[in-house]
Formats: C-alpha cells, sequence, structure tokens
C-alpha cells in the first residue's frame, strides 16, 4: 500500500538520522544530522495529516519534534544558511497545511519569513531562500515585497523569472479588485511583458487587461495590443472581448 511505503520511508530516514547524530564526528555533522531529521519529521507529519491518517494531536506532536531537531541543529551551526532554510521549510509546510481549513490561519507565515531572512543573511546568494521568501510573502498578501523578492532571486537565476511577472499579475489583480486602474493596468502590463509562452504562470494579464481598456478607459488601440500580444502566445481571450473590440472597430 503506498501509504505505508511512504511512511515507511520517513520512518527509515529518522532512523537514519538518529544514527548519524549519535556517530557524528563534529557540531556541523550534528547539525546536518538534526536537520535532516527534523525534515523528516516535518514530512512525516505533512504527509499523514494530508491523507488523515492521524489526528491533531499527533500531528501537533510529530511538528514540535521536527522543530526542536532543527532547533539544535542551528543552535549547533548557527552561521549555517541551510539550517534556517530548512527550519522555514517546515514552518511553511505547516502554514499551508492550516491554511487549507483556514485561510487566515497564517500563524507560521511570519515565523517561515523569519527564517529565510536569516538564511539570505548568511547566503546572499542563496537563490532558493528567495523563491520561498517570496512566496510567504505572496502569501502573506503583501505582492510589492514579493516582486522585490522574486527580482533578487531573478537575479541569481533567470529561469525564476516568471515569479516576477506572476507577482505584477496578482498585484494587478488586487489594484483591479480595489478600483485602483490605472496601477492594475501598469501591474498588468509589466506582467503581459514579462510573461514567456512556456511560463508555469497561474495569473494571467491579458482578460483583465481588456476588461480595463474595453469597459473602463476605452483605449481600442491598446486593447488590439493586448488581443495580439496573446494571440502570438496562444493565450485564450473572452470572446465577448473579441466582440466588443470587432464592434469598437466599425
Amino acid at each position: 500500500m503506498a501509504q505505508s511505503w511512504y511512511l515507511s520511508q520517513y520512518d527509515r530516514d529518522i532512523r537514519a538520522s538518529t544514527a548519524a547524530i549519535q556517530s557524528a564526528k563534529n557540531d556541523a555533522e550534528r547539525a546536518a544530522s538534526y536537520s535532516s531529521r527534523g525534515e523528516a519529521y516535518s514530512e512525516k507529519a505533512r504527509y499523514s495529516r494530508t491523507m488523515k491518517l492521524i489526528g491533531g494531536e499527533e500531528y501537533k506532536r510529530l511538528f514540535e519534534l521536527a522543530i526542536q531537531d532543527h532547533n539544535k541543529a542551528i543552535a549547533l551551526d548557527p552561521g549555517n544558511a541551510e539550517m534556517y532554510y530548512r527550519r522555514g521549510l517546515a514552518y511553511s509546510a505547516r502554514a499551508a497545511l492550516d491554511m487549507q481549513q483556514d485561510p487566515k490561519a497564517t500563524t507560521y507565515l511570519p515565523l517561515a519569513k523569519s527564517d529565510y531572512l536569516k538564511a539570505i543573511e548568511r547566503n546572499s546568494k542563496y537563490a532558493m531562500a528567495y523563491d520561498m521568501l517570496g512566496l510567504t510573502d505572496s502569501a502573506l498578501g503583501d505582492w510589492t515585497q514579493a516582486i522585490a523578492d522574486f527580482q533578487q532571486e531573478a537575479v541569481l537565476d533567470p529561469r525564476s523569472r516568471y515569479r516576477v511577472a506572476e507577482a505584477y499579475c496578482n498585484r494587478g489583480s488586487v489594484y483591479l479588485r480595489d478600483k485602483k486602474v490605472d496601477l492594475a493596468a501598469s501591474d498588468l502590463n509589466q506582467a503581459m511583458e514579462m510573461q514567456e509562452p512556456a511560463d508555469p504562470c497561474d495569473c494571467e494579464p491579458y482578460n483583465p487587461l481588456l476588461a480595463i481598456y474595453l469597459t473602463q478607459t476605452h483605449e481600442y488601440d491598446k486593447a488590439r495590443v493586448v488581443v495580439a500580444k496573446a494571440q502570438a502566445l496562444r493565450k485564450w481571450i473572452a470572446p465577448e472581448y473579441l466582440q466588443q473590440l470587432k464592434a469598437a472597430s466599425r
């Protein structure tokens, strides 16, 4: 059974890390082993809760074991960015599960953010720490900071440039919801200019931009530019927008 296999792998990793802790020759080795065991406890907790194999108390116990191990790892090797990053991942996993049940249950996100910042303080070129920092700020609804985080990541890893486009698109959507039309159009245009055909973006700027240009500002030339770019990238455009643009061209 798949569930039993996954759980056995986590238990195996916990046992192996425990043995490594006992046989470690120095603090750095011991810290790495504590961190690995913390990661195994965290993943076991996450998987078990996701699959509804355990109740809340057992999940809490496993999560606390994970954090205890991560704390020990950091105490033994406080200059190691990886130790903070891994504890941040444990907090992020806890937050993600909590927010599935209650979107406002963000208690663990600030703790995750703090750890990613500490990881970056110790390694300013830690691209994945910037990535997780950006995702954390996104989950907190701070799209402006998320854009800054992802821009830093993109400098280190240009393959992550789509994250910046996605954050602009999401901030533009928030501005549009709040009826800040000019700011929305600016961000959505920025997202449109940055997106590439193969980018795995969930947020798309084309239809929201068309809604602005066709129904609010009546800038039909700009609407035509949006449609042309969308069609060149084979992006879906709502038929009603195409009909409105066609009617405006008569």
